[in-house]
């Protein structure tokens, strides 16, 4: 099927063609503090990789160029939101800067009742804890790592019900983070309504490329489930992408004030849950309710896993700019920073032909490992491989989203994973232009030269959520041939 994706409003944050033709996305800001980052030679970096066995999370930051590891709590803060942190009240409890996060966070979302925790994990675990039961099944448009494991950890399955077009890296589906609804009808009657622990929606699917969900889906799926009494969660913490596609590719939208459209998602789900490492720019995370019975079942937890009621294992600092930057999510010129560096980091790759997921969505850039790397099986962690090469080429970190990220199947056997990615995450106003045209150059260098990349494997294998702390090494030398084929083209090794 074809989608034809159109930009149903006015560009509020300008995209501007240049003299020479080129077209690229203005930054609505402007730099005031800085931080000094390094381009190490390429054979220090080859030894940096070797030293975190591979794993690009186990890189010192000092030996990172540019960090797209993660678009989770390291998004630039706006001035108001530095300001607001000196007026923070450090009070164990009753602190008021417990009740001004709250008002925003009611006047945001709509909702009465605020859980803080200390970031998205955190309230994962509190709502498997309040809901999950050995034997039961909760359904969603695609998992979250820490969500499943939250899930397995208590006896629980995880079944996924996205549509067929969001599996498919190749597509021009404007909400490939869609649940497909007949699939999700299914499940419930295979599994009985009784048995089912809750929906939960992501909106904006971190696994399969930052895909959107559309608001006319969400609806659906919210009459789905009170039609069968289900529970209903909506994991906001890739809101603010997910809002800007929602105005900009679902027509009728895009005049909608952007404040109506996060209060209706919210007042169809009956939990909103989010990280603030994401959603808000800042650290630290919650969970939003309207229902007194659902915020009763919860409350108990976070004293007993997050501290008190009123900090929730937060810094009150953050929750002072945790407080402003939910508020500024409803400026498009904040929420369309990264779709739009995004696209314009997407756009130089294919035009280099190198395979990348469309249409572009949100949190970063997404390679296919698949079609980069080929020649590499999938046992051999082909995404890890890759984003180890990109590293290698360039000083960039990126983050696998492939096998490497699966947790393995009950009797030991690998999980082969649906999609082979890696993702290169643009943070909100961290990079700029430049640095996006950089690492659209040592990618498309890689592309050229990428029969030189070989596969991985572990040689330290935690059992659970193993892509953060596991340690693989390269099945045979390609790593070094790959610097010295990177050495020949490019002689000052960076």
């Amino acid at each position: 099927m074809q989608h034809n994706i159109t930009k149903t409003m006015p560009q509020t944050t300008p995209q501007v063609t240049l003299f020479s033709g080129e077209n690229i996305p203005l930054e609505m800001h402007k730099v005031r503090m800085v931080q000094r980052i390094n381009l190490l030679p390429v054979q220090e970096r080859l030894a940096a990789m070797q030293a975190a066995g591979g794993n690009t999370f186990l890189l010192r930051n000092r030996d990172v160029y540019l960090d797209m590891l993660t678009d989770s709590g390291v998004n630039a803060m706006s001035e108001a939101q530095y300001a607001a942190m000196m007026m923070a009240d450090d009070s164990y409890a009753g602190s008021e800067t417990f009740y001004r996060l709250q008002a925003a966070l009611q006047d945001f979302f709509g909702t009465e009742f605020f859980l803080p925790a200390h970031q998205g994990r955190a309230c994962e675990n509190i709502l498997a804890t309040a809901f999950v039961w050995p034997g039961s099944t909760t359904v969603m448009n695609y998992h979250f790592t820490t969500t499943k494991a939250h899930i397995t950890r208590l006896g629980g399955s995880v079944v996924e019900v996205v549509k067929d077009e969001g599996m498919q890296t190749v597509s021009d589906d404007p909400f490939k983070g869609n649940f497909d609804l007949d699939k999700l009808a299914a499940t419930v009657e295979a599994a009985g309504a009784d048995n089912i622990a809750f929906v939960r929606i992501e909106a904006g699917t971190n696994l399969i490329g930052g895909q959107p969900v559309s608001l006319a889906n969400m609806r659906a799926v919210s009459a789905f489930c009170r039609e069968k009494g289900l529970l209903l969660v909506l994991d906001a913490s890739l809101l603010a992408d997910n809002l800007y596609f929602i105005k900009t590719r679902e027509a009728e939208c895009a005049n909608r004030p952007l404040a109506d459209i996060v209060k209706e998602m919210a007042a169809l789900a009956d939990i909103t849950y989010f990280s603030a490492r994401k959603l808000g720019c800042a650290r630290g995370g919650g969970i939003c309710t309207n229902r007194k019975d659902l915020y009763s079942k919860m409350r108990d937890l976070v004293p007993l896993f997050e501290g008190f009621l009123t900090y929730g294992g937060m810094s009150v600092r953050e929750m002072e700019a945790m407080a402003v930057g939910i508020k500024e999510t409803l400026d498009i010129h904040v929420i369309s920073q990264t779709p739009q560096f995004v696209e314009a980091l997407g756009s130089e790759l294919m035009q280099a032909g190198v395979p990348v997921v469309t249409p572009f969505g949100g949190l970063g850039c997404h390679l296919d490992a698949s079609r980069f790397v080929p020649h590499i099986p999938q046992e051999q962690y082909p995404a890890a491989a890759l984003a180890a090469a990109v590293f290698i080429v360039s000083g960039i970190r990126g983050m696998e989203r492939g096998t490497m990220s699966e947790q393995r199947n009950p009797d030991g056997s690998e999980h082969l994973a649906e999609m082979e990615l890696v993702r290169l995450a643009v943070p909100k106003r961290v990079f700029t232009l430049s640095q996006m045209k950089f690492a659209a150059d040592r990618v498309a260098w890689l592309h050229e030269n990428a029969e030189l990349i070989g596969g991985m494997e572990f040689e330290d294998e935690p059992p659970t959520l193993r892509f953060f702390l596991g340690r693989l090494r390269p099945i045979g030398d390609w790593q070094e041939r790959l610097v010295q084929k990177f050495l020949e083209d490019m002689p000052s090794g960076l």
